[in-house]
């Protein structure tokens, strides 16, 4: 006989629970995130390990010697804080070469003979001039001048005065609208003659340092030379265009040696009860070869290892397996990212998510996803619990170029960490980004929010 009485009253006893339950929940994660937290800012080793990695390997330019010696760095590193498993992941890198000092100097304003030289930088993967190149200069403002004007470009130097938006408040917004300057501009003025590019560096910063970054020449056009002028540079150069002719003299060296293998590093904590779901966290090993890559993205491989040393201090078994992943070229050709997810494409793995530091170590604002709508909105609900180290959204759209393509090739929801982003970009790709710029409570602030983070998607699944 079934006794409905008694189904009955412990139906009743778990409506009683449920309110308790569901309150039992947050207090639980609460308390997690504080030990954290807790022991991130009283023990945590991230700013240690970036000033090993910056100051003890400096530049790790793919292909470089510095790339190997990262790579050394990074799995002692991953194993020094206990991971399960550190291995290596071949990829095939490309090896560019700056190959020298970078010159560009005004030699002539208005017929006569002039001597001003100008701070520059060749941008990363353009090729050398060989011989220095001597040409009339042409300023430009936008692509939309340049098709105006494009009668005018043939045989001299395009200078492109595209400047960040100043009004735009999430600054990676200004970057991105500016930077198709760097990437393309070259060869749309090779389109149309041009015998050399130069850029206004893609920074806000007063400072006088150029910054440099890739590019990718259109194989249909002429590879010109290329290269980036520092802010105050810049504008002396907008407002001479605007008074008088001039010509410049620029050198640059830049050339591509054979590709060489390149390794993701990778450090991996098995999961206990769902091993075969996989969480990957990650930032870049390599930087640009004129800094130390602090911010860019020293301090996302830290946050990295970070991650992995507190949770293994404060004996957490993770449910689901847990990769820390530091990607091999980022900078100048993705290949790290693009191998990890045809890998794991290839092996028929089940990747539920992926987040990526790569914004800098400045303080912690919150996360952008690229998932579904309907994940993004019941993951609202962990906002309180992050809120009180900085998190203030969990906002639609964001990512990371290097797991970028788990979500092209798998489908894997992404999430970016966001710093505050007002100072990134008076760093980022110039030689002032280096170890002394990275402040250590925001770096480790960093690392407590993306902790957090994981562990409540490694807890509830995504």
């Amino acid at each position: 006989m079934v006794n409905f009485r008694g189904m009955k009253k412990r139906l009743l006893l778990w409506i009683a629970a449920a309110p308790l339950l569901a309150l039992a929940q947050p207090q639980e994660d609460a308390a997690m995130i504080k030990k954290i937290s807790d022991d991130i800012l009283r023990n945590g080793k991230a700013y240690e390990l970036l000033y090993q990695l910056t100051k003890q390997v400096g530049g790790r330019l793919a292909g470089s010697p510095q790339m190997y010696k990262a790579e050394a760095w990074g799995q002692q590193a991953l194993a020094q804080m206990g991971a399960d498993r550190v291995y290596l992941q071949e990829c095939k890198v490309p090896r560019w070469v700056r190959g020298g000092t970078d010159q560009a100097s005004v030699v002539r304003i208005a017929g006569k003979p002039a001597a001003r030289k100008l701070d520059v930088l060749a941008l990363g993967n353009s090729l050398g001039s060989g011989k220095p190149v001597t040409a009339e200069v042409i300023t430009i403002q936008d692509f939309d001048e340049l098709e105006k004007r494009k009668n005018d470009i043939k045989g001299k130097i395009v200078y492109y005065n595209n400047a960040f938006d100043p009004t735009i408040v999430k600054t990676f917004i200004a970057y991105g609208q500016a930077g198709v300057y760097r990437r393309s501009g070259p060869s749309r003025a090779a389109k149309y003659g041009a015998v050399g590019v130069i850029i206004r560096s893609l920074t806000e910063s007063e400072a006088n340092d150029p910054h440099t970054g890739g590019m990718t020449y259109n194989d249909s056009f002429p590879k010109i030379p290329a290269l980036a002028v520092g802010p105050r540079d810049a504008d002396y150069l907008w407002e001479l265009g605007k008074k008088s002719a001039f010509s410049i003299t620029l050198k640059t060296n830049g050339h591509f040696l054979p590709d060489t293998t390149g390794h993701n590093v990778i450090g991996e904590l098995k999961g206990s009860e769902f091993p075969d779901e996989i969480i990957t966290i990650g930032g870049h090993l390599d930087s640009w070869d004129v800094n130390e890559g602090a911010h860019d993205d020293g301090a996302g491989v830290v946050h990295t290892i970070e991650i992995l040393r507190v949770f293994k201090a404060l004996g957490y078994q993770p449910k689901r397996t847990i990769r820390f992943v530091l990607f091999a070229n980022e900078e100048n050709g993705l290949r790290g990212g693009t191998q990890y997810a045809a890998e794991a494409k290839a092996k028929g793995e089940k990747h539920i998510f992926a987040l990526e530091s790569d914004e800098g170590g400045f303080t912690p604002r919150g996360f952008g996803f690229t998932a579904p709508k309907e994940k993004l909105q019941r993951i609202q609900a962990w906002l309180p619990l992050l809120s009180p180290y900085g998190t203030a959204e969990l906002s639609d759209g964001g990512g990371g170029a290097d797991i970028g393509p788990l979500n092209r090739n798998l489908g894997t929801p992404l999430a970016g960490f966001l710093p505050d982003p007002q100072r990134y970009f008076d760093l980022h790709h110039a030689r002032s980004d280096v170890f002394e710029n990275v402040h250590k409570r925001e770096l480790l602030l960093g690392a407590v929010n993306m902790a957090a983070l994981i562990y409540l998607v490694d807890k509830y699944g995504f």
